[in-house]
């Protein structure tokens, strides 16, 4: 008999969501980025820095770092900074994001840099650069996001969360 690959897909969907999720704390690492071993060096006053290693999983077919990975890495710098100025638990979302690929990552740690540039009510918008091992650019990141208008997050619990 053979394999049916449209039920085999099937069968693996009863494990994608919904979850519910239960975090740590405010700044804590998100499922996702800790499967990318990313760690939050500092996050203050709009500033936020971050760093994540090179591993083979994150490599594309050139053997280079998948720009996903430094995309993601970017974004969730992005996301600590704004945690940094925002009230404990209020929920936002990335909205729109740019990104120049400035040099290849061949091995070693990156390390994003993110800074708030500005914030219009709802709207906030940054900037990230990420650096490889020799401190040379390789992805420049600008992105907006949106506090939501019922700002706390639904379905989602903080451990450290004291109401």
């Amino acid at each position: 008999m053979d394999d049916d690959p449209l039920a085999e897909r099937q069968a693996k969907a009863a494990d994608t969501g919904p979850h519910g999720l239960r975090m740590e704390s405010w700044f804590s690492a998100a499922p996702y980025e800790l499967l990318l071993h990313m760690e939050l060096v500092q996050a203050s006053d709009g500033t936020a820095t971050l760093t994540m290693p090179f591993l083979l999983q994150f490599a594309q077919g050139a053997a280079l770092m998948h720009g996903g990975a430094l995309m993601s890495l970017a974004d969730t710098a992005m996301v600590m900074a704004i945690k940094s100025v925002l009230p404990p638990y209020t929920h936002f979302a990335t909205v729109h994001v740019e990104a120049d690929y400035l040099r290849p990552v061949t091995q070693g740690i990156v390390t994003a840099r993110a800074q708030l540039t500005g914030r219009k009510g709802r709207k906030i918008t940054g900037e990230t650069c990420v650096f490889n091992d020799s401190s040379e650019p390789v992805l420049a990141f600008s992105g907006v996001f949106v506090v939501a208008r019922d700002s706390r997050i639904k379905g989602v619990t903080f451990a450290d969360d004291r109401k």
